[in-house]
């Protein structure tokens, strides 16, 4: 079996596998490898079970500024055009209505301003009052006497919008469209990477069995291990990593698409939404909740997957001295504290029911049904020098062939887009040639 490859990609969720298409597409490199550790793609962040299902491009997700959103929503643009131009509609791909609402005098200022402020690169966005909101998702209005629920209550969104993603069968035809366009290209499943090492003009990729690959170039987009490898190699040590689990909870089919809550700028979690889940007809996930544990992945249970790497890169004084700092937020100590109570028994079911009663007022105790195994660790990313967390996504670029990224949320909707700029830097260092005018014009011709 082939052992050597001019790239190695680390990695089988939605980015590595974005990643391994683009290359295998739109560049000339001639032999591309990508391993994950499970035993198929896509099974960890990128499973549908994982993540909202959602194309975040900004119009809804009211913690994007207008800068972030503008960048955003062309991220959004190659991805939802990908499924588009594959013929992945409703595969993948699955059209609904989606909104984001205000509920009460404060959030309505909040929402009026940011439709103001946002439709111009949002020109087929709208606004809709309460009463169009009571057409559109009348669940949401219904109050729990059965009468409207007495808030003011305004929403901007869309009636229809290809905004929802089966990320994980995205990344398997990723890799199905990848293997198809270079013989030389290589997958391995069940490949666990234990390090990486410097060899030759290279590096080899060594497997927790003892396995050895090799390649020129190493793209790491492992999640939240790639921050762990990347300190291993002694990269990125000014940074800490802060793992936080979200869970959800399965509703009837009480929404008739997503409808997202207005974000509170200081909280790097997103707010409570609800969404049909594109999985199993006749259930709406509501969630994430937000709770910080000591694990790269969630597991089956507690105590599955507990990282003690991680505890011993990240277990000194200016990871501790960052936390301490954000829970002297009275904001950020309340939502933490309020989300540890969610995980609690008899408790967080009932605390949990009055955050998603701003959602669907006439939501009762019985009709809450925690989503067992759905939701999954997001690596929040500490900069311990600047002392705060980094929102969004971060890269370390060692400019000697191997870059590692960490992609939170929304990590998913960017994955064409940091599949385009790491493949620019790996063509680059390795002397090929990318096709970006070809890229663009396949997925993104209005940044022609």
């Amino acid at each position: 079996m082939k052992r050597e490859f001019d790239v190695i990609i680390i990695g089988g969720g939605v980015s590595g596998c974005a990643a391994f298409y683009t290359l295998s597409e739109y560049s000339d490199i001639q032999s591309i490898a990508i391993v994950d550790k499970c035993h198929k793609w896509a099974n960890v962040s990128s499973s549908a079970r994982a993540n909202s299902q959602t194309i975040h491009d900004g119009s809804i997700e009211t913690n994007y500024d207008l800068q972030k959103a503008s960048k955003v929503r062309f991220s959004a643009q190659k991805v939802r055009n990908y499924a588009l131009n594959k013929g992945l509609q409703n595969k993948a791909i699955f059209e609904n209505q989606k909104m984001a609402i205000g509920v009460g005098d404060l959030e309505c200022e909040v929402i009026q301003k940011r439709f103001e402020d946002f439709r111009e690169i949002f020109p087929q966005m709208q606004f809709f009052d309460k009463q169009k909101i009571k057409v559109l998702e009348p669940k949401v209005i219904e109050g729990s006497d059965g009468e409207d629920r007495f808030e003011n209550v305004v929403a901007l969104g869309y009636e229809k919008d290809w905004c929802a993603m089966d990320y994980a069968l995205l990344s398997e035809h990723f890799i199905q469209e990848g293997m198809q366009k270079k013989s030389q290209n290589r997958t391995f499943l069940n490949y666990w990477v234990k390090k990486i090492e410097p060899r030759g003009e290279g590096y080899a990729v060594i497997s927790q069995d003892d396995e050895e690959i090799y390649a020129k170039f190493v793209l790491v987009d492992a999640g939240s291990y790639a921050l762990p490898l990347a300190q291993s190699m002694g990269y990125g040590m000014d940074l800490g990593c802060l793992p936080v689990a979200g869970s959800f909870y399965f509703v009837p089919d009480l929404l008739q698409g997503k409808v997202y809550t207005v974000q509170n700028p200081k909280l790097p979690f997103a707010a409570l939404h609800g969404d049909p889940d594109v999985l199993i007809k006749g259930k709406t996930r509501i969630g994430p909740t937000a709770l910080s544990i000591p694990k790269l992945e969630k597991g089956k249970r507690w105590f599955n997957n507990i990282s003690l790497e991680l505890l011993k890169l990240d277990c000194n004084l200016e990871v501790f001295s960052i936390a301490k700092d954000l829970f002297m937020d009275k904001e950020i100590r309340d939502y933490v504290f309020k989300n540890m109570l969610f995980e609690l028994p008899y408790i967080g079911k009932r605390k949990f029911l009055i955050d998603a009663q701003k959602i669907i007022p006439s939501l009762k105790l019985q009709d809450l049904q925690f989503a067992n195994h759905y939701g999954e660790v997001r690596p929040q990313v500490l900069d311990k020098t600047a002392r705060k967390l980094v929102m969004g996504e971060k890269k370390i670029q060692t400019k000697k062939g191997i870059t590692f990224n960490m992609t939170p949320s929304p990590g998913a909707t960017s994955c064409l887009q940091n599949a385009m700029i790491d493949a620019q830097e790996i063509t680059q260092y390795l002397n090929k040639k990318f096709d970006l005018e070809r890229f663009y014009k396949e997925l993104s011709p209005q940044e022609l």
